[in-house]
C-alpha cells in the first residue's frame, strides 16, 4: 500500500502502520473475518430455538425455563463487555477473539453432555456467553479502526452473516437433529464454531502514524537557548584559564579566537553538554488505558448509552412473539414461519441500506439513525393493528428492514466525532454494551409479565415501542449535547489564551534590574547632598 509507512515483508504478527486510516487493504480481511464471526455468535443465537422442544423432552422442563438459556447467555455477553474491552487493550484485539472462539466451542461441546438445564446455564449461559463478548466486540472494534468513508457500509454489509446464518443454520441443524439427534447436533455446533479461531487471527492491529510526526523528527533540531548559555559559560571559564597563553578574556562566545589553545579544552564540554540536552529531552512514552472512563463525563455519550438501553427493548418482542400473535389470530404454523423468514430477509436489506446511506457525504450520520429508530417505533405501533396474515407479513417486513438500520450502526456510530470518536471508540463500546446488558436481561421477561397480565400478545409491542421512543428522545440530544460541550471547550481555550496573552505583555525584568535603579538613586542622592 501506498499508505504504508514501512515497507518489504513484515513478520505475520506485525502491526499494520499507515499514514491515514486505509480504508481498504488488511482491512477487507477483518471484514471477511467479523461476517463470520457475525454467523458463528449472533446466527447460532438466533438458531438455538430449534433446539427448544427437544431440550423440553429431554430435561422434562417448561419453555419458560429452557428460554433463561439464551436470556443468561445474552446477559453475559453483553454485562462482560468492559472486561473485553481491557482485555483488548491489555494483550491485543487478536488474542482475545482467540481465546473467545475457544471459550465458545467448549461451552458447547459441554453442553451436549448436560444432564439437566442447570448445566445448560452454566455451560452456555456462562462460559459460551463469555466466548460470544470476547468474540463479536473486539473484531467489529478493530473494524471501525481500518475503515474511516466506507466505515458505516463495510460493517453493515459485513453484519448480514447473522442474517444469512439464520437461513442456513436452522434447516441445516433441524435435518441434523433427524440424523444424528440434538445431542450430537450440538456437538458439530460447538466444533463448526471453533473456527472463531481463524477468523480471530486474522486481525493484525493497526497503527496510524501521522506525515507530520515524520517530517518534525526528519527536521534538525534547534540547538536550545539554554545549551548557548551553558555553552558560553565554558567558554569564558576556558577564556578565564587561558590568561597565560594571550587568549582575550570575554564573555561572548564571537571573541574566542578558533585557533588558540583553549579550543581543545571547549570543544569536550561542548559535546558532554549536547548529549545531556538530546537524552533529557525525549519525552516518556504515554502509557495506554485499558479502560477509559472518561467517556461517562461525556453528555453526548450519555445521552447514546441511554438511547441503546430503551431501543434495545424494541429488539426482542418481534422475533420472539410474532409467531405466537399470529398463531392468536388463526394463521397455520407454517405460514407464520414464513412471517419470521421475511423479516430475516428484510433485515439484510435493511443493514446493506443504512450501509449505503450512511456512507454518503456529506451527511449528519447521527440524524439518519434517529430517524430510523423513529420509523422502527411505528413498526412496532403497527403490529396490534395487524388481523390477518398479510397485515402481519406486511409489519414483518417493515420491521425487519428498520430494525437492520438500526442494529447493523448503532454500535459503529460510537466511533462518529458527534459521540466520542474513534480515538475512545474500544471503551465506549465496552461500556455502551454493558448499559445494553440491563435491556437485553430484563426485556424478554418483562414482555412475558405483560402478555400474562393482560392475556394480549399485543401489550409485548407496545411496551417494545415504548422503549423505542424514549430511544429516540435520548438520541435527539446526542447532538446538542455534543455542540454544547464543544462550546464550552472552546471558551475554556479562549479564556486560558487571553490570560497567557496577558502574562506575555508583562515584560521579564533582569534581576539586577531594581539593584541598578537603587544604586542609581544614591548616587544622585550623594551628588546632591555634596552639591
Amino acid at each position: 500500500s501506498k499508505m504504508t509507512v514501512k515497507a518489504g515483508k513484515m513478520p505475520c504478527g506485525a502491526p499494520n502502520v499507515y499514514t491515514e486510516v486505509p480504508d481498504g487493504g488488511w482491512g477487507w480481511a477483518v471484514a471477511f473475518a467479523f461476517f463470520f464471526v457475525e454467523a458463528l455468535t449472533y446466527g447460532i443465537l438466533k438458531s438455538f430455538g430449534v433446539f427448544f422442544n427437544d431440550l423440553m423432552e429431554s430435561f422434562d422442563e417448561t419453555n419458560s425455563r429452557i428460554s433463561w438459556i439464551v436470556s443468561i447467555c445474552v446477559f453475559v455477553q453483553t454485562f462482560t463487555a468492559p472486561l473485553s474491552t481491557v482485555l483488548s487493550n491489555r494483550f491485543g484485539h487478536r488474542l482475545v477473539v482467540m481465546a473467545g472462539g475457544v471459550l465458545i466451542s467448549t461451552g458447547m461441546v459441554i453442553a451436549s453432555f448436560a444432564r439437566n438445564v442447570v448445566d445448560m446455564y452454566v455451560t452456555i449461559g456462562l462460559i459460551s456467553g463469555l466466548g460470544y463478548c470476547l468474540s463479536f466486540l473486539p473484531t467489529v472494534t478493530i473494524l471501525s479502526q481500518y475503515f474511516d468513508k466506507r466505515r458505516s457500509l463495510v460493517t453493515a454489509v459485513a453484519s448480514t452473516g447473522e442474517c444469512f446464518a439464520v437461513f442456513s443454520f436452522a434447516p441445516a441443524i433441524t435435518a441434523l437433529k433427524e440424523k444424528i439427534g440434538w445431542r450430537y447436533s450440538l456437538l458439530s455446533v460447538g466444533m463448526l464454531q471453533l473456527s472463531i479461531v481463524i477468523c480471530g487471527s486474522l486481525l493484525r492491529p493497526i497503527i496510524i502514524r501521522e506525515q507530520e510526526e515524520e517530517a518534525v523528527k526528519a527536521q534538525p533540531r534547534e540547538e536550545p537557548t539554554e545549551t548557548k548559555y551553558m555553552l558560553e559559560n565554558e567558554q569564558t571559564r576556558t577564556s578565564i584559564e587561558s590568561i597565560d597563553s594571550g587568549v582575550e578574556i570575554t564573555t561572548s562566545p564571537s571573541n574566542v579566537p578558533g585557533k588558540t589553545k583553549a579550543e581543545p579544552k571547549s570543544e569536550e564540554p561542548k559535546e558532554h553538554v549536547q548529549m545531556f540536552v538530546e537524552t533529557d529531552s525525549t519525552p516518556p512514552e504515554p502509557k495506554t488505558k485499558l479502560l477509559d472512563f472518561s467517556v461517562m463525563k461525556d453528555s453526548s455519550f450519555i445521552c447514546y448509552a441511554f438511547f441503546g438501553l430503551f431501543a434495545t427493548l424494541g429488539f426482542f418482542a418481534p422475533s420472539l412473539y410474532i409467531i405466537p400473535l399470529s398463531l392468536s389470530l388463526g394463521i397455520s404454523k407454517d405460514h407464520s414461519a414464513y412471517i419470521l423468514s421475511a423479516m430475516a430477509i428484510a433485515e439484510v436489506f435493511g443493514r446493506v441500506s443504512a450501509g449505503w446511506v450512511l456512507n454518503k457525504k456529506p451527511i449528519r450520520k447521527i440524524y439518519i439513525e434517529l430517524i430510523c429508530v423513529v420509523l422502527l417505533s411505528v413498526a412496532l405501533f403497527a403490529f396490534p393493528f395487524a388481523s390477518e396474515f398479510w397485515g402481519l407479513m406486511t409489519c414483518s417486513i417493515f420491521f425487519g428492514f428498520m430494525l437492520g438500520t438500526v442494529a447493523g450502526t448503532h454500535i459503529p456510530l460510537l466511533a462518529e466525532d458527534d459521540v466520542v470518536g474513534i480515538e475512545k471508540m474500544s471503551s465506549a463500546a465496552g461500556v455502551y454494551v454493558f448499559i445494553q446488558s440491563i435491556a437485553g436481561l430484563a426485556g424478554p421477561p418483562l414482555a412475558g409479565v405483560l402478555v400474562d397480565t393482560t392475556q394480549k400478545y399485543s401489550s409485548a409491542f407496545y411496551s417494545c415501542a415504548a422503549g423505542t421512543v424514549l430511544g429516540a428522545v435520548f438520541l435527539s440530544l446526542v447532538r446538542p449535547c455534543k455542540v454544547g460541550l464543544c462550546q464550552q471547550r472552546q471558551q475554556q481555550q479562549g479564556t486560558e489564551e487571553n490570560t497567557a496573552a496577558a502574562a506575555v505583555a508583562v515584560p521579564d525584568l533582569p534581576d539586577d534590574f531594581i539593584e541598578m535603579d537603587i544604586g542609581k538613586a544614591e548616587n544622585s542622592g550623594k551628588a546632591s547632598d555634596s552639591a
